[in-house]
């Protein structure tokens, strides 16, 4: 989901593979240093954001990349706890389902979950409480956050609060600029370690290279995966070197972290998304997704919301604008029809009631509208349905 920004097999990526694999083909990050490792480690204190001194480690998956990120930020601040936020994915191991909203879909009979966790709300402001403007919402969220200090835990015993900049298995959701700030403030005040989740919405995907850009915020970790390997195993956690360099002697690793193959793979796609050209092409894919689908939203009263960063967007499904009651079943009816007519489409949303779209950054123009079309035509069909009487 959401690796292949540069295509599937592109011919760059596909050569420096077969090039390394006539090398060698693995080894041990932890028994010897080898190149491919070394020149992606640099590249990613290069491109991630902030000017200081950093250091990186690779490793497997986005799971196993936040797992890292939080081990080096309690060993780094001596402390144990980590917040996190409703509606946030960090991945499938014990301490990232820890992590993980979404209970039913995700956690259900997996516990008991890893202690030290505190989860506060995220102002998704498509769901702002009646009442309450969208600006509002927002505020008391900021608020409720600071007030998290004083009502569920001291800021002294904080290691790390983890966002996604943009929510993704929450539905594509953006986290308000002013939230992000908060949480940088609250972070520089306290000595707490931010940490951007970036896995899904990193290179190049919102069309900057992180989205965390856009809001002008610099965490102390970024955790990067997907369409950083072109669909190979590989998760980067880059952050301040004096944060990375915390762990003992044998506290980091492991056999497979930072494969060779992955490590040139990831070298190739890293310096074909850092291209200007590149990234503005993505932001043009944004613009017209965003058209066509406020298209839909302005025809079909099952189309609640669109919304998202880029190329990285969702339209949100409801059976009533007003109510925004969840239009799962419909939803589902979407993709299946879609699905008819050549498109894959994927679910999202804490109430699985989006169609999310994260195409290939390398699609052209003609190639995303005729697929938008199918789309398009297939929630025409299901409010159709909708419209006849049972």
């Amino acid at each position: 989901i959401g690796m292949l920004a540069v295509g599937h097999s592109p011919p760059n990526v596909v050569k420096a593979i077969s090039d390394q694999a006539a090398r060698y083909v693995h080894l041990c990050a932890l028994v010897g240093t080898m190149e491919p490792y070394v020149r992606l480690c640099e590249l990613l204190n290069e491109v991630t954001p902030g000017a200081f001194p950093k250091k990186s480690l690779l490793a497997n998956s986005g799971a196993e990349g936040v797992e890292n990120a939080v081990s080096a930020a309690r060993r780094y601040t001596g402390r144990p706890a980590v917040i996190c936020f409703e509606g946030g994915y960090h991945g499938r191991t014990l301490l990232t389902l820890s992590l993980t909203s979404k209970y039913s879909l995700f956690k259900k009979g997996a516990g008991p979950f890893a202690p030290e966790i505190v989860r506060l709300p995220m102002p998704n402001v498509y769901r702002t409480p009646p009442g309450m403007t969208a600006e509002q919402y927002v505020e008391w969220s900021c608020d409720q956050l600071e007030n998290a200090f004083t009502a569920q835990i001291d800021p002294s015993a904080v290691a790390a609060i983890i966002i996604e900049p943009v929510q993704g298995e929450a539905g594509f959701v953006p986290v308000p600029f002013l939230f992000l700030q908060k949480i940088r403030e609250l972070c520089d005040q306290h000595g707490i370690v931010m940490i951007a989740d970036e896995v899904q919405s990193g290179f190049g995907r919102t069309g900057t290279m992180f989205a965390i850009e856009q809001a002008g915020i610099v965490p102390d970790v970024v955790v990067t995966a997907k369409s950083l390997g072109a669909g190979t195993p590989i998760a980067g956690i880059t952050g301040r070197a004096e944060i990375m360099d915390s762990a003992h002697l044998g506290g980091v690793g492991g056999t497979y972290g930072g494969s060779p193959l992955a490590c040139v793979a990831a070298i190739e796609a890293v310096q074909t998304i850092r291209r200007p050209e590149f990234l503005a092409h993505v932001r043009q894919l944004g613009d017209v997704m965003r058209e066509v689908m406020r298209g839909w939203q302005a025809s079909y009263p099952l189309v609640g919301d669109v919304r998202g960063l880029g190329s990285m967007m969702l339209a949100e499904f409801v059976r009533d604008r007003e109510t925004k009651e969840p239009a799962v079943e419909e939803t589902l009816a979407v993709i299946k029809r879609a699905a008819q007519g050549g498109v894959i489409a994927m679910r999202a949303g804490l109430y699985t009631n989006g169609v999310r779209l994260l195409p290939p950054l390398v699609i052209t123009e003609e190639q995303l509208r005729e697929g938008l079309e199918v789309l398009g035509s297939a929630i025409a069909w299901v409010e159709e349905q909708r419209a006849v009487p049972a």
